[in-house]
């Protein structure tokens, strides 16, 4: 009987929905988050909602723009552990950023499919205090992305997607389960 309880209640934290979304920090400089977007576009990141005229252009701050570059990015390598760091310029949030118009992926199969980055994957311009920076799109800024990890699509046996993580929980579980019963 507690192991069946333990299994409900297994499943009831690991339960729900996989909705996340990765959005930059407002208290970081707009460098800062202009080479967080320059980052995402240039490695894989599908930044052409953010163009001009795109449905994510407006509002057009740095701010609006980075939180919808690192979240592409973010869906794009599967919600994996260190996809939403970017030098510590972004963060998890359960909460919808999107509006207006503009929709932000929620889930990696929401987002498509990543892509290699070629270095034509560019965002739009961003105005900042007058002045405007458009990102060069040539595989981002050294030291930006994940923080401490070798790659972001798990193939280096380190890193598991979230929605993987559930079922390794309900395996680990179920094999206590059986092997106690033994």
């Amino acid at each position: 009987m507690a192991a069946l309880l333990l299994l409900v209640l297994l499943l009831a934290i690991s339960g729900g929905s996989d909705a996340a979304w990765c959005v930059c920090k407002s208290d970081q400089s707009s460098a800062a988050l202009q080479k967080t977007i320059d980052y995402a576009c240039g490695a894989g990141a599908d930044c052409t909602s953010i163009l001009q005229n795109g449905a994510c252009y407006n509002p057009n701050t740095v701010l609006a723009h980075c939180s919808y570059a690192a979240n592409s990015y973010y869906q794009r390598k599967g919600q994996v552990d260190g996809a939403c760091d970017f030098s510590a310029t972004a963060t998890l949030t359960n909460s919808d950023p999107g509006g207006n118009g503009c929709t932000y992926p929620a889930t990696p199969s929401a987002a498509g499919t990543s892509s290699t980055s070629t270095g034509t994957n560019t965002a739009s311009s961003s105005t900042t205090s007058g002045t405007t920076t458009t990102p060069t799109g040539t595989g981002g800024v050294l030291g930006l992305g994940p923080s401490g990890t070798s790659s972001m699509d798990g193939s280096d046996g380190g890193l598991l997607p979230k929605a993987k993580m559930d079922s390794l929980l309900l395996t680990i579980l179920l094999s206590v389960l059986a092997f106690s019963r033994i």
